[in-house]
């Protein structure tokens, strides 16, 4: 699993994350995933983003998006895999903006195929963080709640199990209170990617900062 040290020195970093989404730099958004966004020591990462101009058009679904930020992003070298009786915690302590126009996430999503997607924490721009579980594009969980001082870290946790060797749940938690319980169908066996990024929607300069921990049961 991945240590809390993973963020101490550029080797224990290159030992457990890697650079931008795991197929990229570029998804479905204004801002194109650069490494000197991303800065790490003493077991603190931090993702910041930044304006920038004449980049070339990131394209998803077939249109041309106009990417105007660079920003950070990472994702673990390990793929998560809930197994019989099994499954995973994952831990962080995060200072998150939720200023209009951002949208930091903190993310599980498919290898192969999609779904599953488990988002452990989204912050969207709204005052509020969310917590969803998508078995498909329509069919999904979901919980908002208000975001208490995104200038102060908050304790986030997100733990997965085995139900039934189908399905798994899902309990999301902040600041040590369990916020909602929600179910992944057909998500047991199914290799995941675990992924930090910072995304900008608007002219905006921001930091986020995160400490990691995840234990597999």
């Amino acid at each position: 699993m991945i240590p809390p040290s993973s963020f101490n020195s550029q080797s224990d970093f290159d030992a457990d994350w890697a650079y931008h989404y795991p197929w990229g730099t570029d998804h479905n958004g204004g801002a194109r995933m650069a490494r000197e966004q991303v800065q790490f020591s003493n077991g603190m990462l931090t993702l910041t983003a930044r304006k920038v101009s004449g980049q070339p058009d990131a394209v998803h679904g077939g249109k041309n998006i106009k990417i105007n930020y660079l920003s950070g992003a990472i994702h673990a070298r390990e793929h998560f895999n809930v197994s019989r009786g099994g499954g995973y915690d994952f831990t962080g302590e995060f200072k998150a903006t939720t200023t209009r126009g951002t949208w930091p996430a903190f993310w599980l999503t498919a290898v192969n195929s999609w779904p599953p997607e488990i988002d452990m924490a989204e912050w969207k721009g709204s005052g509020k963080i969310s917590f969803n579980t998508f078995n498909t594009s329509s069919q999904l969980s979901w919980k908002d709640v208000d975001y208490p001082t995104p200038d102060r870290f908050h304790s986030i946790k997100c733990e997965v199990r085995d139900i039934n060797q189908r399905d798994v749940s899902v309990k999301f938690y902040m600041d040590g209170t369990l916020i909602d319980t929600q179910v992944g169908g057909n998500f047991f066996g199914k290799p995941m990617y675990l992924w930090k990024v910072h995304r900008v929607l608007l002219a905006l300069l921001v930091t986020q900062s995160t400490k990691y921990e995840i234990l597999k049961y």
